[in-house]
């Protein structure tokens, strides 16, 4: 239990945090999987299309901490490496 009048500011700011960080990371999630769902499901064509939104929800992530800004680019690459392929 904080004890300070600064460290109940704090545990309410990180309460707060804790859920846009929630957000953020499902968000990332979502597009993942919906990206694999579309390789999968052999929709070349929409994926192409949904790849920039892919790429700019993967990069928002990643500057706002959630994932490492190599494993975004990672990320990225590896799906562009795939639909260029299919």
């Amino acid at each position: 239990m904080p004890n300070t009048k600064s460290a109940i500011r704090r545990v309410r700011r990180v309460k707060k945090q804790t859920q846009v960080n929630r957000i953020r990371k499902s968000k990332y999630k979502n597009a993942i999987k919906q990206m694999d769902l579309l390789l999968k499901g052999k929709e070349k064509e929409k994926a192409k299309k949904y790849f920039s939104k892919f790429q700019s929800i993967l990069m928002q992530v990643a500057k706002s901490g959630i994932i490492n800004r190599n494993t975004a680019a990672r990320k990225i690459s590896r799906t562009s490496k795939k639909i260029l392929s299919k």
